[in-house]
């Protein structure tokens, strides 16, 4: 990418954001080499970590990273056999720590998150836990060696401790006791590494001893009394070999260290590059920002599209699109609407995405993969080169042109301004022409009638234009593809108070084909209008369409099932007479069997039998529930030739030949043919959807029912809605009696929609919130009827 384009849409800025929120000097190297890429697979790749970030991000903060500096510089100087200070082993240690709880970290996380990338850089990481437990003990954070770097090291520290709490106690004497009255002050100082006490110069004989310094005055002697300085001789050679023994611990672990350069760099390598998704993360969270999705074919398609340096509160959303209908834009309208602002959103946002930025940008918006991006924008008049506007325009351009190819992305800002406007609209045509010729992509803006024209006649390119409020007289920025802008100056003169007979005098002064052009663009925009007024009407309409539709499906619903709660009923009533005429009938019958005993030939036995089933068929029987549950499941769980299936005893996928008999079914697994038990098979549902979507939050389960927990964090809230009722379903069929729902904390959305749908849930006897130590607010536990 060629550099002048970073420099005219502000990508050093862009960088200079992402560097306020890198830790490491690993990390900051990155953004600082950061560039847009022209390799769609390392574009994808690079959003694909963003992506990851911003998951880590939302669900648990971000990757703990703390500050690092560069420790480069102390690798090579082991490398070369140096010594190490204790400030470099402090840094080394601290890449390590960082090391060991980023992995365990990401262990953790990897239990419940899936990531494109992130999980890949983990096994990048090198934990070296011996070396790292020898640097923790033996160096602090602050770079001092700890008492525990060496039992020689922790001895000669008490010796020394214990040697000056002695030379201490020594000289409270003569500060506190009666030699006090010759001190300028009772206090005890140290001069050239010795205790001495400030002693009045007319005094200097009364201690005896060794002068060591003076007041500026002259008037107070820094001595140190005869009587301690064997003490401080003592003090001094243990001070001494401290020393020593402190240059012989650094010696000995900067020697450990030496093996293991290679991994250090690395680790410092992998931490940075952690370091940098993280930034990436928290700014695309700040932009509020989306991943755009990546078009080889280079269409572009920008969705409330926002420039990312404008004031969230000021700036206005525009939907940008090019590549996929037509290569070139050429967007006209009055000065301050908005023109070059739009030519540097899109030039911008493209360039983000192709450097694995999230884009400020509607969801679903996609980028294109360009070779490179030109752009032709501002004043670059050149008082030293002696360069007019156009003769810097014109040069820019020509040195454009010499460059360009099918897969470059250019724009043009004022295209042909700064000369006599009939030869510079010419110019610009031309040159629109050439850009076409070589198939690259292109938006233009301009003031030349003539080029609004060529929009409307020329094949792949189309007008646009920035709306203008008449009724105000302000800009509304907003861009209006298919509409090219028209001359408002008469409009807003009249305005203005500028007396109508003058403007109709200027009116007759301008070309016919001017007043036809200017009429055409005020019928496109008129059109424009009404199918807009059209559009939202009719949108309101389908809305309410929907809504009814929605409430008579849920009150036909509700119809059958109370009129299948009273035929019940009814059946209930109707049973419980029965059953008492039963009884009675039952008695009758006794009597008549009784009699026919007693009375041979008076009653016939299958007069008795018809007579008893005709009593039994009065007892009406309750249809039998509607399932949707079981029909829905066991529809699914159907199983045809050619179905993918899971054979459960082996973990084995294969594919379903033709059934063997009732209960088995031949199977193809890979080379082999089978037979096995159709209880054995668990049919694989076929995905919905042939792009590969990354999955957030995941229900695990066992291999004869669904979990008994379900996970929603990282969820978007519709999808949360459909996961929360498919797996209550499942549960239901299952016949578990309690479940925990997972929803986080959050905004509380998602823990809202689940607390609404179970209270609407028939099948729910009842759900609380779990226990502080299972969950808390951030989990829902529900038991079943």
């Amino acid at each position: 990418m060629n550099p002048k384009i970073l420099k005219t849409l502000a990508y050093d800025q862009i960088k200079a954001q992402l560097l306020q929120d890198v830790a490491t000097a690993a990390g900051q190297a990155r953004v600082r080499a950061l560039t847009p890429a022209s390799d769609a697979q390392a574009v994808q790749l690079a959003l694909d970590e963003t992506a990851d970030g911003a998951a880590i991000l939302r669900l648990r903060g971000g990757i703990p990273i703390p500050q690092l500096t560069n420790i480069g510089p102390a690798l090579k100087r082991v490398q070369i056999g140096a010594v190490l200070n204790g400030s470099e082993l402090a840094e080394l240690a601290r890449v390590l720590r960082t090391v060991s709880a980023v992995d365990k970290f990401l262990v953790d996380l990897s239990e419940n998150l899936d990531l494109r990338q992130v999980y890949d850089l983990q096994q990048q990481l090198t934990s070296l836990p011996a070396l790292e437990r020898r640097l923790v003990t033996a160096v602090d954070d602050e770079g001092h060696l700890t008492d525990d770097a060496s039992p020689a090291l922790r001895s000669i520290r008490q010796q020394i401790k214990r040697l000056e709490g002695e030379i201490r106690t020594r000289m409270d004497n003569y500060t506190h006791g009666g030699s006090a009255k010759y001190l300028s002050d009772p206090i005890v100082t140290i001069r050239d590494d010795r205790y001495v006490i400030p002693v009045k110069a007319e005094y200097r004989g009364q201690f005896g001893g060794v002068v060591h310094d003076q007041s500026a005055s002259g008037q107070t002697l820094f001595i140190e009394p005869q009587a301690i300085v064997e003490m401080n001789n003592r003090l001094r050679e243990a001070q001494i070999a401290e020393a020593t023994e402190i240059e012989r611990v650094l010696a000995e672990l900067s020697e450990a260290v030496a093996p293991y350069t290679r991994e250090l760099a690395a680790n410092a390598g992998v931490l940075g590059h952690l370091d940098f998704i993280n930034a990436k993360a928290k700014y695309a969270r700040l932009l509020k920002a989306t991943e755009p999705q990546v078009s080889t074919a280079n269409h572009v398609d920008l969705l409330a599209a926002r420039h990312p340096l404008i004031d969230p509160k000021k700036v206005v959303p525009n939907r940008i699109t090019i590549g996929a209908d037509y290569q070139a834009i050429v967007v006209t309208g009055p000065n301050t609407g908005g023109k070059t602002i739009t030519l540097k959103t899109l030039g911008l946002l493209q360039l983000m995405g192709q450097s694995g930025l999230f884009i400020p940008a509607a969801e679903e918006s996609t980028i294109g993969v360009f070779s490179d991006v030109f752009a032709d924008i501002g004043d670059e008049q050149s008082i030293e080169q002696n360069l007019s506007t156009f003769s810097a325009h014109m040069s820019n351009i020509i040195s454009i042109l010499a460059h360009v190819d099918a897969q470059s992305l250019v724009l043009f800002d004022e295209l042909g301004a700064g000369t006599d406007p009939q030869e510079g609209a010419a110019l610009a045509i031309a040159i629109l022409d050439e850009v076409g010729t070589v198939g690259s992509q292109v938006v233009a803006t301009t003031h030349y009638p003539e080029l609004k024209l060529y929009g409307y006649n020329t094949p792949n390119t189309i007008n646009a234009s920035m709306e203008f409020d008449v009724a105000t007289l302000q800009p509304t920025y907003k861009l209006l593809i298919g509409v090219p802008g028209r001359s408002n100056a008469f409009d807003i003169s009249l305005r203005l108070g500028l007396e109508p007979s003058i403007v109709d005098r200027a009116k007759l002064l301008i070309a016919d084909d001017s007043h036809d052009l200017n009429n055409m663009i005020a019928d496109l925009e008129s059109q424009r209008k009404a199918a807009e007024t059209e559009y939202k009407a009719t949108r309101r309409e389908l809305d309410e369409a929907t809504q009814l539709h929605a409430d008579l499906k849920a009150a036909y619903t509700d119809f059958f099932t109370e009129r299948e709660r009273q035929l019940d009923k009814a059946k209930d009533e109707a049973n419980a007479i029965v059953v008492k005429a039963t009884e009675k009938a039952d008695k009758i019958i006794r009597d008549l069997r009784q009699m026919q005993l007693t009375n041979p030939g008076t009653v016939k036995e299958n007069q008795l039998i018809e007579a008893k089933t005709a009593l039994k068929d009065l007892h009406q029987e309750k249809a039998a529930p509607k399932n949707r549950i079981l029909r829905r499941e066991k529809r699914k769980q159907a199983l045809t030739p050619g179905d993918t299936v899971k054979v459960l005893s082996y973990g084995q996928t294969g594919e379903l030949l033709a059934p063997v008999d009732a209960t088995h079914w031949e199977v193809q697994i890979g080379i082999m043919r089978m037979r096995i038990a159709t209880k054995d098979l668990e049919k694989m549902q076929a995905p919905e959807d042939a792009t590969p979507k990354r999955r957030v939050a995941t229900v695990r389960g066992g291999m004869t029912g669904p979990a008994t927990t379900l996970d929603l964090r990282g969820e978007r809230y519709d999808d949360a809605m459909a996961k929360l009722d498919s797996y209550i379903d499942a549960a239901l069929l299952a016949s578990y009696q309690q479940v925990t729902i997972i929803h986080g904390l959050g905004t509380g959305a998602i823990r809202n929609g689940v607390t609404q749908y179970l209270k609407r849930n028939k099948q729910v006897k009842r759900f609380g919130f779990a226990p502080q130590n299972a969950g808390g607010s951030g989990a829902t536990i529900v038991e079943f009827k």
